[in-house]
């Protein structure tokens, strides 16, 4: 697979692949997500898509909790918007569009939760860089990558980045067949 191919943004005409009945049986929101959000946390949800995890973090997060969904696409940031106009989540989710080179935000978070999404981006260090800038000291992020996309070796590479960058590994949640690591910011 090519460095470009690996860089490539899932297209927003395949959103409704990401969001499917089936998918929840092998890769549910919530369970994938309580051991690490609790009620009140802020939580940036990078790389949300059409939002399949956004949702489950706000419900997780509770009414005094606050999701940013962000993501490249403004088509992806429409599709979440219409999935929670006129509920209650529409006041705990905030949707932000990231640049093409930063994801220009500019909050501090409890939590960061990036889903197949890091290897779709090419400049790791400034994106690590920026994450840790945003996540709040003894905040934590959770990285999970997809077992085809991203190699052994790459994922390797990339939890170095993560820890040069200044945050500690966490442990690797088990959540298989992916390629899954947790960080804290000290």
């Amino acid at each position: 697979m090519s460095k470009t191919e690996k860089n490539r943004v899932c297209p927003v005409e395949l959103s409704g692949s990401l969001d499917t009945k089936f998918r929840r049986l092998f890769q549910n929101p919530v369970r994938i997500l309580k051991p690490f959000i609790l009620p009140g946390m802020e939580v940036l949800d990078l790389g949300c898509g059409p939002g399949y995890f956004t949702t489950a973090i706000a419900e997780l997060a509770g009414e005094s909790g606050k999701v940013t969904a962000a993501d490249l696409q403004e088509g992806m940031l429409d599709i979440v918007r219409k999935k929670i106009q006129g509920t209650e989540l529409e006041k705990r989710i905030e949707l932000h569009r990231c640049e093409k080179d930063t994801i220009n935000f500019k909050g501090k978070t409890d939590f960061i939760f990036a889903f197949y999404v890091i290897h779709e981006i090419p400049d790791k260090e400034r994106l690590f860089t920026e994450l840790y800038a945003a996540l709040k000291p003894g905040g934590s992020m959770l990285i999970v990558e997809p077992p085809l996309h991203v190699s052994k070796s790459d994922f390797r590479k990339m939890i170095d980045i993560i820890v040069d960058t200044g945050f500690s590994l966490n442990g690797s949640p088990r959540l298989f067949p992916n390629k899954s690591a947790l960080f804290q910011r000290n």
